[in-house]
């Protein structure tokens, strides 16, 4: 009977001592556990509280606080503690010192502090190598750093110890990424993926190492599969457009273009490239106020991102007149068709009679006419060349060889860009007449002014051809 008090007490203290190893205890993957078990964590907390502000260096209840904001993600209190713990003497047996400067590391990578969570977890790692949690978050912290070769390094260190562990596949396959290892990347993140299907960034990846591996068809598919996705989808978008382009299929491409930009939180540069190319696509398609609406989006965001400046300049009073955009884009057919309807009409009242028309190279359109007039006939030969830059000097040698050849009285080359000095010296004493841009672009919206109006059956506008 006199040994009963002292059981009792022996009871009693065992009993503290273990409920307090339920919520001081920092070992291995004992956090997450202990509060789920835990059906009274304010409580806990509270008492936690009452002996830090008793002595604000106790141990026990700083790894207690520090791990219960790690598994709250609360990161920069948690780092907090973390760093108060560390530059504390630890004479406690229950706290790990390792899972201390790794859970500080993973805190201080989280806030993006990379020199932080490298001092860290050098320290981790050199107590305990052989921890396949310490090797993966080694070289995840090197991969932000952008040490990609350090980071496979300290991941395949992790994957050797622990061959199932997931996130050291997935983080393989983006580091053999990074250093444009396509095949040990595509291994790594199909493993990875296998036993996390859901994860978006990896799979995208993928695609990018199939299109860099030169698989583009399975590449596509697989952004074609994001494409709805609201973080990925946008860039896949993107992708897959770019891939449509490649392949000369532009409708398709403009379907995936236009997806992209039905995205909400576009990443600026993201949504800036697909404006850009879906702008691209519709002038291949020949869309040009579709094309100019895109563009002019990309030309007041960045100025001179790419051609865009040009390609507006270009293509914006090309879009105010059907003529001009037939001339410049349309097949040789219409082209052709077009300028027939420029001689027939460039001589008001005259009585014009085409005898050849000939195309060289969808470069230029060279027609020959018999115009009779009220005071003068002859033979007119016109050449229309398509440029919008420069032309030069040789196109007009080879003119004046044809003028003589066929006996013209008269020849006139026109066109919708500029003549250089060079030619506009060659015809200065031959029978030649330049017609550049200023003065032919209103020859093309005479000639849709005239359509309009029959269109309409009202009176056109008076010609601005020359006599």
């Amino acid at each position: 009977m006199a040994f009963i008090p002292i059981l009792i007490i022996i009871v009693v203290v065992v009993a503290v001592v273990f409920v307090s190893y339920l919520y001081v205890t920092n070992g291995n993957g004992s956090n997450q556990s202990k509060f789920k078990k835990n059906e009274d964590i304010k409580s806990a907390l509270k008492d936690a509280e009452k002996r830090l502000a008793k002595n604000p260096h106790n141990t026990d209840a700083l790894a207690f606080m520090g791990d219960y904001q790690f598994q709250q993600g609360d990161w920069k209190n948690a780092l907090k503690t973390y760093e108060t713990l560390t530059r504390l003497p630890l004479f406690s047996q229950e706290i790990d010192e390792v899972q201390l400067n790794l859970h500080a590391a993973i805190c201080a990578a989280n806030l993006n502090m990379l020199d932080e969570a490298y001092k860290y977890i050098v320290v981790a790692h050199s107590m305990k190598p052989s921890n396949y949690e310490v090797s993966y978050n080694f070289g995840n912290i090197e991969f932000l750093r952008k040490n990609y070769e350090k980071a496979v390094m300290y991941l395949q260190q992790s994957y050797s110890i622990n061959s199932e562990y997931v996130p050291t596949m997935r983080m393989l396959g983006h580091a053999y990424f990074k250093l444009k290892r396509f095949k040990e990347a595509m291994l790594y993140i199909r493993k990875s993926m296998e036993l996390a299907p859901n994860d978006k960034e990896s799979l995208f990846t993928l695609a990018e190492c199939y299109f860099e591996a030169g698989y583009k068809e399975k590449s596509e598919r697989i952004y074609s599969h994001l494409r709805p996705d609201p973080v990925w989808g946008a860039e896949a978008c993107l992708r897959s457009g770019l891939i449509n382009v490649d392949y000369h299929q532009d409708e398709k491409a403009i379907a995936d273009l236009e997806i992209g930009l039905k995205h909400s939180n576009i990443k600026p540069d993201i949504a800036i490239e697909l404006h850009y190319q879906l702008g691209s696509a519709y002038l291949r398609m020949q869309k040009i106020s579709d094309a100019i609406q895109h563009l002019q989006i990309v030309q007041q965001s960045i100025q001179g991102y790419k051609e865009t400046d040009n390609l507006v300049a270009k293509y914006k009073e090309m879009n105010a007149s059907k003529n001009i955009q037939t001339y410049i884009m349309a097949p040789a057919s219409e082209f052709m068709a077009l300028c027939r309807k420029i001689v027939l009409s460039y001589f008001p009242k005259a009585k014009v009679k085409i005898t050849k028309t000939q195309l060289t190279s969808n470069d230029w359109a060279d027609i020959v006419a018999e115009v009779d007039t009220l005071k003068w006939s002859d033979i007119v030969m016109f050449r229309f060349v398509r440029t919008q830059g420069a032309i030069g000097e040789l196109v007009l040698r080879d003119f004046q060889s044809y003028l003589k050849d066929i006996k013209a009285g008269k020849g006139i080359c026109m066109g919708v860009g500029a003549f250089s000095d060079e030619a506009k010296r060659f015809t200065e004493a031959r029978l030649i007449d330049l017609i550049e841009k200023d003065r032919f672009v209103p020859i093309l919206k005479a000639l849709d002014s005239a359509k309009q109006a029959a269109a309409t059956n009202a009176p056109s506008s008076p010609s601005l051809m020359p006599v």
